[in-house]
């Protein structure tokens, strides 16, 4: 629908207030009190009746009921860092919008204002997904899409399809360019939690004792060898050890270590395959110099998979609105999103939308204090949205 494009545009200015108010009230996690206030306002303008869920989680409805459904999704949350952007609406608190869900939050919005201006042309229904912590804050160890499938975000109405958008800093792409691609999106993603139990002595005894710092560092080591010899050329794998504590005085060697980092795949059975192999790596290495290792996975997350046919057919939706091309990208991203809990149970279309390449001036990546937008764009990420949910009920009803 092509007029979904000229009505967005006229919307711009009204998508970029409710972006800046958003990034100017920054919250994290599950704790979003004044954004999910100022989300269920601007919805009960519009004329729909949110619903709250799993604290911070809001969903709304849009068309007729009994048919074919979508979902829209977009995320709520920032993250627990002081922003560095220089903006004249930076948040001023100890959090900050520098993964952009402000900008996934307001083109939604925008979206849910045409689709309400099309409900009567609707063949089904659009469930709007606003989402808590998807940035995994949460200290209990499930995020906000985990916690808002397991309270049933997915039923009533039963949900047939799935659709979310990203913006995108250092894009490889020009500003406002949405690209996606088939198969596996995004990677899965898991903390891991490694505590090395020796036995401490003084400095100038270690025969006396356990050295749980050497224990560490072999364990380190070791594990660099799962990405560069044990995974398969064609696929995509991180492990990322990113913090390493462990003792206090010079001349004491500690009785505890702990390692903390992730591990991102693309392949479920990889993914499977490398907790094993990280537990026996740990356990074997622990054996070999008399200590006592202890492995744990949190946070965990499996790779966003976007279903090939309904990307496909959203990939023709977007050329057709913006009379531009839909590259599809070569390999998945390495970073992570929870959406993938989503689309491990429905057919799901993830779309990335430009925020600027760094030519563009746009060279600070995502979870940068000083990362920028181009805000200019989203008025094409919320015709994408609206765009896609008639034309998918259009399509399949």
């Amino acid at each position: 629908m092509k007029e979904l494009l000229q009505r967005a545009k006229e919307l711009q200015p009204e998508l970029v207030e409710n972006r800046r108010w958003l990034h100017q009230h920054a919250e994290v996690g599950f704790e979003l009190t004044e954004t999910c206030a100022f989300v269920e306002e601007k919805l009960k303008a519009m004329g729909y009746e949110p619903q709250r869920m799993s604290k911070a989680g809001i969903v709304a409805t849009v068309g007729k009921p009994g048919g074919k459904t979508i979902l829209l999704r977009a995320d709520m949350d920032a993250l627990p860092m002081k922003e560095e952007s220089g903006l004249e609406f930076a948040a001023k608190g100890d959090a900050a919008h520098t993964c952009g869900h402000d900008t996934h939050t307001a083109m939604l919005l925008c979206a849910a204002k045409m689709l309400k201006e099309h409900e009567a042309e609707l063949n089904g229904c659009v469930k709007l997904m606003f989402q808590p912590d998807e940035e995994g804050t949460n200290p209990l160890g499930f995020s906000g899409s985990q916690a808002m499938l397991k309270d049933g975000v997915l039923e009533n109405p039963h949900v047939d399809a799935a659709v979310s958008m990203h913006i995108m800093s250092q894009s490889p792409y020009s500003a406002g360019t949405i690209y996606t691609r088939c198969g596996p999106m995004m990677s899965s993603c898991d903390t891991i939690t490694i505590t090395v139990l020796g036995k401490g002595t003084h400095g100038s005894m270690p025969q006396a004792g356990v050295d749980a710092l050497n224990v560490g560092v072999h364990i380190y080591s070791a594990l660099q060898n799962l990405t560069s010899r044990e995974l398969a050329p064609e696929e995509q794998g991180v492990l990322t050890i990113g913090s390493f504590n462990g003792g206090e005085a010079a001349n004491v060697l500690p009785e505890k270590v702990c390692l903390v980092g992730t591990m991102r795949t693309t392949v479920e059975a990889t993914r499977t395959r490398f907790k094993e192999r990280i537990k026996e790596i740990c356990e074997g290495m622990g054996k070999a110099f008399g200590a006592k290792v202890d492995v744990v996975f949190t946070q965990g997350i499996p790779s966003v998979y976007n279903e090939p046919a309904l990307t496909k057919d959203i990939m023709e939706y977007t050329q057709t609105l913006l009379g531009e091309d839909v590259p599809e990208m070569p390999a998945p991203f390495s970073g992570s999103d929870d959406l993938s809990e989503i689309s491990q149970v429905v057919p799901t279309c993830y779309l990335i939308i430009s925020g600027g390449t760094a030519a563009e001036g746009y060279g600070y990546p995502q979870h940068n204090p000083r990362v920028r937008f181009d805000e200019t764009v989203l008025y094409k990420g919320a015709a994408v949205f609206a765009n896609t949910a008639i034309e998918w009920l259009r399509a399949n009803s």
